[in-house]
């Protein structure tokens, strides 16, 4: 599948000039309900075998029964330092390059990573939609910026996250006793919305099936029988 990007720039830049990429990017993020039903998922995790590596893995899941349709993987030299923040600097190539290689692009991509609940408002999840001009939510393990309250112990409450008096994410409660998750917008999406697809796609586990997949091939596993895939498209 050929990737058409609405947006393109440079990626061997400095930090400072990513910041400014960041800064201009970040306005066109639209905050907005999907564009149409939601019938593929693809959850979406970047892994570094070495220090020098990236490997994107991309899991398509048929949506809402969670059934993996196709798995595919990118590797690519990490030429970007780490520099919180920045990281899709890091990732944004290497997740664009294993996008490419699905057969059909998902209705709705779930990134492990920051959307709207960033600095200047534009982690990877919103990089990405952004560049691709597509539904992206952001769904990730830990809060990069802003304050909340603790949401109820119980599978589905949540509270907001906040940076001064914006709200540009939640803390979701995706399972019982657990530590929550941060969910936030994307791009093409609204935040209600993004929750919801969250807590639908949680099963028995913290982390929902889509980027829990997705973690797992990173890290090598093969999670759809080869032979088996791209069996709804």
């Amino acid at each position: 599948m050929k990737l058409a990007l609405k947006h393109e720039h440079a990626w061997d830049v400095t930090g400072e000039q990513a910041e400014a990429i960041q800064r201009r990017l970040a306005p066109l993020v639209a905050e907005t309900p999907l564009p149409g039903p939601i019938r593929t998922i693809a959850g979406i995790d970047v892994s570094f075998p070495r220090p020098d590596l990236a490997r994107a893995a991309v899991v398509v899941l048929s949506y809402p029964d969670q059934t993996p349709l196709e798995q595919t993987t990118a590797e690519l030299p990490v030429h970007f330092p780490y520099i919180p923040g920045l990281l899709s600097f890091r990732e944004t190539p290497v997740v664009l390059a294993a996008l490419e290689k699905l057969g059909a692009m998902p209705d709705l991509l779930m990134c492990d990573a920051q959307g709207r609940a960033h600095f200047r408002r534009l982690g990877l999840a919103s990089h990405v939609g952004v560049l691709l001009d597509h539904p992206t939510i952001g769904c990730a393990k830990s809060r990069l910026v802003g304050t909340h309250h603790m949401p109820g112990e119980e599978k589905g409450s949540y509270t907001w996250l906040y940076d001064g008096e914006e709200v540009i994410g939640a803390v979701v409660r995706t399972r019982t006793g657990t530590s929550p998750v941060y969910v936030s917008v994307g791009h093409k999406i609204d935040l209600p919305t993004a929750i919801a697809v969250v807590l639908t796609c949680t099963l028995d586990t913290r982390l929902p099936e889509p980027t829990r997949l997705a973690h797992q091939v990173a890290g090598g596993a093969q999670v759809v029988a080869r032979g088996e895939q791209l069996s709804l498209f």
